[in-house]
């Protein structure tokens, strides 16, 4: 990590919960957790390691109390800063620890031996598939404290009626984007009510905020990330065939998508057609402080970029990739640069179109099994538009992929990033020969030279969303994206992609004894580095992955030990001879 980075690491993590002063909305209404005083002084004390752990902590007073008594305590002291000592003293007398709002909750519907893990032939794979079984049980997390609903002042945690799975570490409470493969993951694991408890959570956040906000804090309420409700309702629907859940569920999926449609679009006109593309773009301002004055003295900038700075810093963590040289756009307008030169909001990415897209076509496919052709085809004529959309402004036939598209420049970025491959994930492409041409690009990329996965960009800038790290959910999108393919190399570079991604999970829980947010994709098992905080365990949308992947490629994969369920060895023989037949 380079002097440039750290210094940015210092400030980042408390700048992005800061409030605003301004045109545009404040991250929260909160004068203790996203403005005023108290959160000023905690951050320039650095009292803390993590900056999150502050603004997680709840209130022992109402908001008023405890500010009246920080001014009279400011006012013992010169300048009104109060010594770090003195400060901790304070913080101790009027706050709780973290995640004192929550208990530890085992799911109801938890259970020994699901039935996905007789399908898993290597037998060192099935006992390390339980273990991660039992891991749901430790990442279950109940309110417990009726003031979150009755008296939410108290506290920056977000008030949801259903207990949830949370990622772990750090992350105490509910995330949308990662709930996805924890749903998926708790859907094979046959905890069909723990799922269905955690979408109603965010169909409660859509009917309060409109959209669903990127986790259970206050911090958060202004954000979103990338929205995969649709497909949450839609492996439900398929494990349970509940239509009146999804009658039920659909209203608050129509909403998020107006809301997507409405706040994060924008119309590109290309070869005299009009076309309108998603984007990641948070409207907030934030606070002068020296916090944001330090970092800006150390970033050099010129004054008309701060405020666009912050506000693209938040896009880019509504994008789940925060941070990421994937959204730097330089002084030239190449995608190179330093964190300074992050430009989200000037960027239209390939996944988040190819989301919105599969989206599109689910939602049709919702109104279709409730009977509503009308309905059905409006959605259906949205998701032809986007695919249009996509193959005229995205897809690069030269190349064989789809790229993200710099509205600075009105041109690709051709730098690579699995999200290259994500409409193949989302089948989201109009000609047979353009996913095949994107294995063959896949194949020359030069990311599919590393034992541990596929990174996620082949730059080495220090953030923790490029290379070496290589993240669960980017995994199992192109994973899946390529198993859908017709053709058998696709299928075979699938499996051994998936066989990759295992076997580093794998080597990585015997070492540890955990399952980690992300991974190297170099070495022999170990976790990931880079960004604004230590590497966090846990984990909940890891585990969903590697739970997918033991299901759909149990029969295959193998941990290296040579050690095959007997009950599955005959088939996998009788198939080996057949195929040398």
């Amino acid at each position: 990590l380079n002097m440039h980075n750290f210094v940015v690491f210092c400030f980042l993590s408390a700048a992005l919960l800061v409030c605003v002063k301004g045109a545009f909305p404040p991250p929260c209404d909160s004068e203790i957790y996203c403005s005023g005083p108290i959160l000023h002084q905690v951050q320039e004390a650095k009292l803390f390691d993590d900056d999150k752990f502050f603004v997680d902590m709840k209130l022992r007073e109402t908001p008023d109390v405890v500010l009246s008594a920080f001014r009279n305590l400011s006012q013992e002291h010169p300048n009104a800063t109060v010594p770090p000592g003195k400060l901790q003293e304070f913080l101790s007398l009027y706050f709780e620890a973290p995640g004192t709002e929550f208990e530890s909750w085992t799911p109801p519907d938890w259970h020994d031996k699901p039935k996905f893990l007789e399908g898993i032939a290597d037998q060192e794979l099935r006992n390390w598939a339980e273990k991660i079984h039992h891991l749901w049980k430790s990442l279950g997390r109940k309110v417990i404290r009726a003031s979150v609903k009755d008296h939410p002042e108290l506290y920056s945690q977000i008030y949801t009626p259903h207990p949830v799975v949370v990622p772990g570490g750090r992350f105490r409470e509910l995330y949308y984007w990662d709930s996805y493969w924890v749903i998926n993951g708790l859907l094979l694991s046959e905890m069909t009510d723990t799922a269905y408890g955690m979408i109603q959570n965010f169909l409660y956040l859509v009917n309060r905020y409109g959209f669903v906000p990127n986790g259970g804090r206050i911090y958060y309420e202004r954000r979103s990330q990338p929205p995969f409700l649709t497909l949450m309702v839609e492996s439900y629907y398929q494990a349970t065939k509940d239509k009146d859940f999804l009658r039920s569920a659909l209203p608050g999926l129509e909403q998020e998508y107006r809301f997507w449609m409405q706040n994060r679009s924008v119309a590109v006109r290309l070869n005299e057609t009009l076309h309108v593309l998603n984007r990641y773009d948070v409207q907030i301002l934030i606070c002068c402080g020296s916090a944001r004055e330090s970092m800006f003295f150390f970033l050099s900038l010129p004054s008309d970029r701060k405020e666009q700075l912050w506000m693209d810093l938040k896009a880019g963590a509504e994008s789940g990739w925060d941070f990421t040289s994937r959204w730097y756009i330089d002084g030239d307008g190449h995608n190179n640069g330093t964190l300074r030169d992050t430009r989200t909001s000037q960027i239209l990415p390939a996944d988040l179109n190819a989301l919105l897209c599969l989206s599109e076509k689910t939602l049709a496919s919702f109104h279709r099994i409730l009977g509503d052709g009308d309905s059905a085809a409006r959605y259906d004529q949205a998701a032809a538009r986007r695919l249009q959309a996509i193959e005229s402004v995205l897809w690069d036939a030269e190349r064989g992929a789809w790229f993200d598209y710099n509205l600075v420049t009105q041109s690709k970025h051709f730098e690579f990033y699995p999200s290259n491959l994500a409409p193949v994930w989302a089948q989201c492409y109009s000609r047979p020969e353009m996913g095949e041409k994107a294995v063959q690009y896949l194949k020359k990329s030069g990311a599919l030279q590393f034992p541990n996965g596929v990174p996620t960009s082949l730059t080495d800038s220090g953030q923790q969303w490029d290379y070496p790290n290589a993240w669960p959910p980017l995994q199992h999108m192109l994973i899946s994206g390529l198993s859908k393919l017709p053709s058998e190399d696709a299928k075979q570079l699938a499996l051994d992609l998936a066989q990759r991604w295992i076997r580093t999970n794998w080597l990585a829980y015997g070492k540890y004894e955990a399952m980690f947010e992300k991974y190297d994709v170099n070495g022999d098992g170990k976790p990931g580095g880079g960004g604004e905080y230590e590497v966090q365990l846990g984990f909940g949308w890891t585990n969903g992955v590697a739970l997918q992947l033991l299901d759909q490629y149990g029969a295959t994969l193998t941990s290296g030990s040579g050690h095959l369920s007997t009950g599955l060895l005959l088939p996998l023989v009788i198939s080996a001879t057949l195929m040398l037949q």
